[in-house]
């Protein structure tokens, strides 16, 4: 198990134990300090003193490497002894002491690479929360969906897994080094195939995150994720584009449908009625298969405002760059 954490100290009192209380019988526990300013490094002697499978790797401010995610987990990489890893983020919980069993039980001779479903805590009577939610939804509705079919395109940090060998045999995050964000999803990216993947959705297998409570620091993140998705596969971000720009024009088309002939609005309405209801029937079906709850009342509403906020994103990305660790 190898998790990477700048600043983490809190959460790796908080979160540690459960990690280490894992049912799983034969485990090591890589714990990565990446250039961290308080007492991240610290808590981890703390824990590495208590528990002999605590491992860690204090990565050093490097000119050439400063700030990169990516260096960081490779150090912690070269450490395993193990040739399975398992990856997660320190300000992430395991739903069981199941987790670790049911996510090294998927790797076999053909499946290299697994993934995880990493979801959210619910705040209640909040809207970021749910908007949080639903988008973490969609996307893992997304490259489940297209890993079932033999064509996984990325996976979350939160709840990964891969070969030390798949590792090496894709040269690492070498490809990608110079981009702060994606150390999940872009190696995923190139790395998986039609045959060397396996997924996760037994609900004792997700972690759980503590979500943001600040739209600031949502859009910072959907900044960085959708960065991130422009150095998929040309293929890939074809049918990313496609659905993102079809959801667009749906609405935008049919505002102006009626703004030119209100006459036709029992048809646009017979048209977002026929698109509500089919949402409706596939994501009602996701979040029973990925154990999510009360995000299905307001969905016409979420979709609305997550396609506003994707597309502020790519015009805010085209204007100036994010930077972000994770």
């Amino acid at each position: 198990m190898v998790i990477c954490a700048k600043n983490e100290a809190s959460s790796l009192r908080e979160n540690l134990p459960l990690f280490l209380n894992q049912s799983y019988p034969n485990f090591e526990l890589i714990l990565v300090n990446d250039t961290s300013s308080d007492e991240t490094l610290e808590v981890m002697e703390e824990f590495q003193k208590k528990d002999a499978r605590v491992k860690i790797v204090n990565v050093q401010n490097n000119e050439r490497f400063w700030g990169n995610k990516k260096y960081a987990l490779t150090l912690g990489i070269k450490k395993a002894i193990h040739s399975h890893l398992i990856f997660t983020q320190v300000d992430c919980k395991p739903e069981t002491n199941e987790w670790l069993s049911l996510m090294a039980s998927q790797f076999s001779v053909t499946k290299e690479l697994v993934l995880g479903y990493g979801t959210y805590d619910t705040i209640k009577n909040s809207f970021l929360n749910k908007m949080i939610r639903y988008d973490s939804l969609l996307t893992a509705t997304q490259y489940f969906s297209y890993a079932y079919w033999g064509s996984a395109y990325m996976g979350v940090g939160r709840n990964l897994a891969y070969t030390t060998s798949l590792f090496y045999k894709h040269n690492g995050f070498v490809p990608h080094m110079d981009i702060l964000s994606g150390a999940d999803d872009l190696f995923v990216n190139a790395a998986a195939n039609s045959k060397n993947v396996a997924l996760v959705l037994e609900k004792e297998g997700f972690t759980k995150t503590e979500p943001t409570t600040n739209w600031k620091e949502w859009y910072l993140e959907k900044r960085s994720q959708i960065a991130t998705a422009k150095n998929y596969k040309s293929k890939d971000r074809f049918l990313l584009g496609l659905y993102f720009t079809s959801q667009i024009l749906f609405w935008f088309l049919g505002a102006v449908i009626l703004i030119a002939d209100f006459s036709f609005i029992y048809w646009v309405a017979a048209l977002v009625l026929f698109k509500i209801i089919l949402q409706y029937v596939v994501i009602g079906k996701a979040t029973k298969t990925l154990n999510e709850k009360g995000l299905l009342w307001l969905l016409p509403v979420q979709e609305i405002v997550l396609l506003g906020t994707q597309l502020s994103v790519f015009v805010h990305n085209a204007i100036s760059k994010p930077i972000h660790w994770k």
